[in-house]
């Protein structure tokens, strides 16, 4: 049940669900037992709720005749429906390949993945069989950490404890 409801105190109009004990105007925060607020009418029907309540404060500001031309509020969410692009179509309008634009989306997340940076280098660790620098490195690179990176966040874990460096390779332990 929908009530179309006034504010004694700001005289603004507000759709009520049910029948609260209590209810708040959302315009000026007063606070009123719902059995003594106004409601002009009572409907099951939210868009016959909001139908009444625009009608009421279109005709407040003297639109009555313009907003009687109007279509209800179905209608008019049902027209907007229709007229929604989906992303393929403003893709396509603004003259953009989809499929390009696709790939690159796939590629990007792909490129980024879960896996942070130093969890990269870490599996390296672990997947190699007493991996050298540069293998660490080449093996980080293919998942898009750059070299650098990756020789300090060596020195840092053989630093921390985490990797020992024997000849040339590397163990995580």
């Amino acid at each position: 049940m929908y009530h179309v409801v006034g504010c004694s105190d700001c005289s603004a109009l507000r759709i009520v669900e049910g029948r609260p004990e209590t209810t708040r105007c959302g315009t000026c925060g007063a606070r009123k037992q719902f059995s003594k607020v106004r409601s002009f009418v009572e409907t099951d029907d939210l868009d016959h709720a909001r139908e009444v309540r625009a009608s009421m404060l279109a005709n407040r500001q003297g639109e009555g005749d313009a907003f009687a031309q109007v279509d209800s509020f179905a209608e008019l969410e049902d027209d907007v429906a229709d007229g929604v692009l989906d992303d393929d179509e403003f893709l396509e309008a603004s003259g953009l390949d989809v499929d390009r634009v696709t790939e690159a989306g796939d590629s990007a997340t792909e490129a980024r993945g879960s896996t942070s940076r130093k969890e990269t280098v870490e599996n390296a660790l672990r997947d190699l069989d007493a991996p050298t620098e540069e293998e660490v490195v080449a093996y980080a690179e293919e998942r898009g950490v750059p070299a650098d990176y990756v020789e300090r966040a060596l020195t840092k874990l053989a630093r921390r404890g985490e990797v020992t460096e024997s000849r040339g390779q590397y163990r995580l332990l």
